[in-house]
């Protein structure tokens, strides 16, 4: 699965964007996509996570207050609604996407996908916040 990020840009703290995951076709119903966040010198840090079998999602316990993840089947895209921003949360945000097994439940693969990542990235997308 294909996918683009859109969205970021600058926004003062306290400020909100909703950043945009978009598929070039189909998102399989054994498919989940995550996003994921980089600071420049910093491991990539998985944020959440919603399963095309299920609509069930999984966010970082640090974020789930202000981050949401959502879906619209209908337009093949993911979205990260972030609100409340603060200047730690200027990154390069990226999405994913990973199949899931049906041994696991969403709680769990989603937990796992979010640690281990992907073996593919696309450019991300800048969200910078200023104080």
């Amino acid at each position: 699965v294909q996918l683009v990020e859109s969205g970021g840009g600058l926004v003062q703290a306290g400020g909100s964007l909703r950043l945009s995951c978009a598929a070039s076709g189909f998102i399989p119903d054994d498919y989940a996509v995550g996003w994921f966040r980089q600071v420049p010198g910093k491991e990539r840090e998985g944020i959440s996570c919603i399963s095309f079998r299920d609509g069930g999602t999984y966010n970082t316990d640090s974020l789930k207050d202000r981050f949401t993840i959502s879906r619209d089947n209908a337009k093949n895209t993911v979205y990260l609604q972030m609100t409340s921003l603060q200047p730690d949360d200027t990154a390069v945000y990226y999405c994913a996407s990973d199949r899931f097994s049906e041994a696991f439940t969403t709680n769990q693969a989603c937990r796992f996908f979010l640690s281990r990542g992907s073996d593919s990235w696309g450019q991300g997308t800048q969200v910078t916040v200023s104080p």
